[in-house]
């Protein structure tokens, strides 16, 4: 007959109460709503999808005090990030692409060179308070996403959900640019 330790009786305790409370406490954490200030909800308003721009906006703890320029900077990181985390996907697909894909990957490739090239600029812009191209250089960014989504037209893209990410971050960046220039 073999015989239980305390030690292991304890980490198998420990292991089993794990199980049970992680579901849980992950369960509140996902009940709690988020009170968007004032300034997020007047940016998520103007968006196609509020809960996504509220969601994206929130995941940098900056969020909750932003003041227009701290938002821009948090909203022009996120969609420079998505660009290029995007761009260094594509640059590994290309290493095992078919010869079908190739192209249409050559192509995102030269598209997300772009984009993150204009989300930089923008960013750049921020820092030296030029504020009338963010808006543009979103624009072009979001149409890079846009292009590389049709170079899969008639297959099945393995960069859709990243495209549809970074043209929903380029969006918000839109609006947010919008607090800059006065019509």
């Amino acid at each position: 007959m073999k015989m239980v330790t305390y030690p292991c009786l304890c980490l198998s305790l420990l292991f089993a109460i794990s199980i049970f409370i992680q579901p849980s406490y992950a369960a509140a954490a996902a009940t709690t709503t988020i009170q968007p200030s004032n300034l997020v909800k007047k940016v998520c308003s103007q968006t196609s999808n509020y809960d996504f721009c509220v969601e994206t906006l929130y995941a940098d703890p900056r969020t909750p005090e932003a003041d227009r320029y701290v938002l821009a900077y948090v909203i022009f990181g996120s969609a420079y990030q998505s660009a290029t985390t995007t761009h260094d996907q594509i640059t590994s697909l290309l290493k095992n692409a078919t010869a079908s894909q190739r192209p249409r990957l050559k192509r995102c490739d030269r598209d997300y060179t772009k984009a993150v090239s204009k989300l930089l600029e923008a960013h750049d812009d921020l820092d030296s308070e030029t504020f009338e191209s963010l808006a543009k250089l979103s624009r072009i960014a979001s149409s890079a996403a846009d292009d590389c989504e049709t170079s899969f037209k008639g297959t099945r893209s393995p960069l859709t959900t990243n495209n549809k990410g970074l043209k929903g971050l380029c969006e918000i960046c839109v609006v947010v640019s919008k607090l800059f220039v006065m019509f």
